[in-house]
């Protein structure tokens, strides 16, 4: 392989046409450039110079090697860039969440897009178990999960608390253990997990979500509340899914008397270097969910 430092002292040398000045613009000896010119002979089994007193014209071999010598120093020098150079609004940033957080996470994500059009999001919605296996496989750059992970490559750290919600028709005004019975139970992928965490330690009747009849399921976390809101059900969700339920007024969200929230983690992979762009998302994240 070429000694980029010797290719680097040829082109210098035929740009400025004189080896004395040569040596001052690379900080050397006259005879330092002449030998890196004749070590790039001896590689290459070619003559490149015909010197003339203390002048030079290029042989073909010569003009060839700076020409295309230049454009190897320049990618050397591009490249010298882009690797010290680390922009915290530019790249393409991936994050996963379950579906309630990205319901209010990736609007306020596309934002920040808008004010930085060189930051790229790419936002996928996915349950726990496919999000810690995106991280722990680089496949993305940040997974946001509401349980602890049983991978060792991932790296979770507590960022905020989600509350759980008992949604019912906008008809119930104080829901009773029997009026949840009567309306039924709108399923959805983390219905029964969701509902046994809040409606345990406020119904002492309730013992698993099979107790009620299914009256509905939806794994598209955005339709959930639509048969709640035309009274077929009640269910139960995160916050931020009902937050963003277009028809509020349809439907009635209930405080307990002991509220359940879930825990919310920022995953990343344990042993992966985080660019300034992906530090930048972090920041928004927090802000986002911590309402600072």
């Amino acid at each position: 392989m070429i000694n980029p430092v010797w290719l680097r002292s040829f082109c210098t040398l035929v740009e400025v046409g004189h080896f004395t000045r040569t040596a001052d613009i690379l900080n050397m000896t006259q005879s330092g450039v002449s030998q890196h010119v004749r070590k790039l002979e001896e590689y290459l089994a070619t003559p490149l110079l015909m010197r003339q007193g203390k002048g030079f014209t290029l042989t073909g071999a010569g003009e060839r090697l700076y020409k295309e010598g230049q454009a190897l120093l320049l990618s050397f020098a591009n490249l010298e860039k882009q690797i010290g150079r680390d922009p915290s609004h530019e790249g393409v940033v991936k994050v996963a969440s379950p579906g309630s957080v990205g319901l209010k996470l990736y609007p306020h994500l596309l934002q920040l897009q808008a004010r930085y059009p060189r930051l790229i999001i790419e936002y996928r919605f996915a349950p726990n178990h496919e999000i810690e296996r995106l991280i722990a496989e680089h496949k993305v750059d940040l997974g946001l999960m509401t349980c602890v992970s049983t991978l060792g490559e991932v790296k979770l750290t507590p960022i905020a608390d989600e509350a759980l919600l008992l949604v019912t028709p906008a008809a119930v005004v104080e829901p009773s253990w029997a009026q949840l019975m009567a309306l039924g139970f709108v399923d959805h992928p983390d219905g029964a997990y969701h509902a046994g965490q809040l409606l345990s330690v406020n119904f002492p009747e309730f013992q698993h979500s099979s107790q009620f009849k299914r009256s509905g399921f939806s794994n598209q976390i955005n339709m959930i509340l639509e048969p709640v809101s035309m009274g077929l059900g009640f269910t139960v969700l995160p916050r931020y899914a009902v937050a963003a339920f277009a028809g509020a007024e349809k439907v009635n969200v209930h405080p307990l008397m002991h509220p359940v929230s879930e825990t919310l983690y920022m995953g990343t992979h344990l042993r992966k270097f985080a660019p300034n762009c992906v530090n930048t998302v972090i920041s928004e994240i927090e802000t986002c969910l911590q309402g600072r």
